[in-house]
């Protein structure tokens, strides 16, 4: 760049200064700003105010298709109307600014009214100064090639050299070359980016990704395709299976996959619900239907309405209130507690167990009945010793999940995954999903090998009668964790023996074998001695 002048000219104007505090504001401009656009116009502002140099505009190659004609139009302007701005489009060789954008040679005529070439298209010479008007073309150039245009006017009778002028714009060509590389690589990567994300939800628009579920196994799979070919229907759903399979997950995708998936979706686990407020939970309550019912409340049948209710656990609801399901699924009314009046409800019923219900109906503990209406589109869903082959899949989802929660960073080697793999889980998802939190919290190291996985691991369960530590593993020191056991883990003779040695004491029964009184209660109806 030729070095500025330092002195103020006949009119008295420091144009160093102005230049200096030009390039100062452009400057300002790129910090606030990478939008080229914005930075860009303020360029053709400044041009203006500070340096005398009107009607700046940049004009910019348009997009061409295969076989047309190469054409460019400006894109920012200052001192322009916006009809001045629309008829300013060149093709590739006309005019000044064509010809520009052909060869990438800067272009000064001295006089517009003297050049043939100067076509008066963007601004009519009548709307020029009457004095010798000059105009300095400069290209903008992208990766070596010409992508437009800086021009602008200035009066050829100025105390100021043309050369200092020309300087100036150069520098200010180059800088909006940057800019506008700048934007194209941004849109190049955003396009990429937009591909690469358009690829993977693709690739992720499977059934079990959007209802998020994890795995490719068949059996997940299968379990998946029934729920869709009947996720549209009314039809009540009944989910079969184990504990921890992930009941509710697939009640949530019954739901997503219907019409209803805009409507509310209740959950509820009638094993968490005393006896007692059964009716008032699922039907609501008017106020005054009992003591501190002060106001009245909509159960969450009515709370469903239009949506789905999810029932889990539903082998746990007490038989006095089987019947009043019953006839709400049969007829689609309720009545809440302390009211005569039925209300309407328009609800689908999703309901789930880990219990053999024909069994349940067989001891008089189910409502056969009730079990009909349940049992119209049952699906069992796998366990996960069923599909081995989406364990490494489960385990990186707890694995990222729980790292973000606690904000720590542990990673499984691959024989760590191998071993989660050959594990036979008998407390399913859950059961891995619990061990990999406390893998996370406990962990010594950021990587966690096979070796360091065996002390989080369940020990194994002997079917004889234990002392609890024998049912339990050790981790970090002290603290026990207590292994799952499968639901055949005991024989009825077993259970009863136990508790014939605490003199029917369920509590220490369950202790001396290892068991939660849940669990040891659970196994006490599972053998019919309930």
């Amino acid at each position: 760049m030729k070095p500025l002048r330092s002195d103020p000219d006949a009119s008295g104007t420091d144009w160093h200064a102005q230049e200096l505090l030009l390039m100062r504001e452009v400057m300002k401009l790129v910090g606030r700003s990478l939008a080229p656009a914005f930075v860009l116009r303020e360029m053709l502002h400044l041009m203006s105010e500070l340096l005398g140099l009107n009607r700046g505009r940049m004009v910019l190659a348009n997009d061409a298709k295969p076989g047309t004609e190469r054409t460019a139009s400006v894109c920012h302007a200052y001192g322009l109307t916006a009809e001045e701005v629309h008829r300013g489009v060149f093709r590739w060789g006309e005019g000044i600014t064509g010809r520009v954008l052909a060869t990438g040679l800067p272009a000064i005529v001295q006089d517009v009214d003297a050049e043939p070439l100067f076509l008066f298209r963007t601004v009519p010479r009548e709307r020029l100064p009457p004095q010798t008007v000059a105009f300095i073309a400069l290209p903008i150039e992208v990766n070596g090639a010409t992508v437009g245009v800086l021009g602008c006017h200035r009066i050829r009778s100025r105390q100021r050299h043309l050369n200092d002028d020309i300087s100036v714009l150069r520098s200010l060509a180059t800088l909006a070359g940057r800019l506008l590389q700048l934007e194209q690589l941004v849109a190049e990567q955003t396009r990429q980016l937009v591909a690469r994300n358009a690829a993977l939800a693709r690739a992720l628009d499977t059934a079990s990704a959007r209802y998020g579920l994890i795995g490719r196994s068949p059996a997940l799979l299968q379990a998946l395709g029934e729920l869709e070919r009947v996720s549209q229907s009314q039809a009540t759903v009944l989910l079969l299976g184990e504990s921890g399979t992930g009941k509710e997950l697939f009640g949530r995708a019954v739901h997503l996959a219907s019409g209803r998936h805009d409507q509310p979706f209740i959950k509820v686990n009638c094993s968490a619900i005393p006896e007692t407020l059964f009716e008032s939970e699922l039907f609501g309550y008017e106020k005054g239907a009992f003591t501190g019912a002060s106001t009245a409340r909509a159960g969450w049948f009515e709370q469903a309405d239009k949506g789905t209710i999810f029932l889990d656990e539903i082998g746990e609801l007490p038989l006095a209130m089987q019947s009043k399901l019953l006839r709400t699924l049969q007829e689609g009314t309720l009545v809440r507690l302390g009211s005569t009046r039925e209300l309407k409800v328009n609800v689908r019923l999703v309901a789930a167990t880990n219990r053999d219900l024909a069994q349940e109906v067989q001891a008089g503990r189910f409502r056969q009945d009730l079990y009909y209406r349940l049992n119209v589109i049952p699906i069992r869903l796998p366990s996960l010793r069923e599909r081995g082959e989406d364990v490494r899949a489960l385990a990186l989802h707890f694995v990222n999940r729980a790292n973000q929660t606690h904000q720590r960073n542990v990673n499984l080697a691959p024989d760590a995954l191998a071993r989660l793999e050959a594990h036979d889980w008998p407390g399913n998802i859950r059961e891995l999903g619990n061990l990999i939190e406390r893998l996370v919290l406990l962990a010594d190291h950021t990587l966690v090998t096979a070796t360091a996985l065996e002390r989080f691991m369940p020990a194994l369960v002997s079917t004889a009668p234990t002392e609890l530590a024998a049912s339990a593993v050790q981790v970090g020191g002290d603290a026990l964790v207590r292994g799952y056991q499968s639901a055949q883990s005991h024989s009825a003779q077993a259970l009863q023996d136990a508790l014939a040695q605490h003199q029917g004491n369920q509590s220490r029964a369950a202790q001396s074998l290892g068991l939660t009184l849940r669990q040891f209660a659970y196994r006490l109806r599972k053998a019919g001695l309930r």
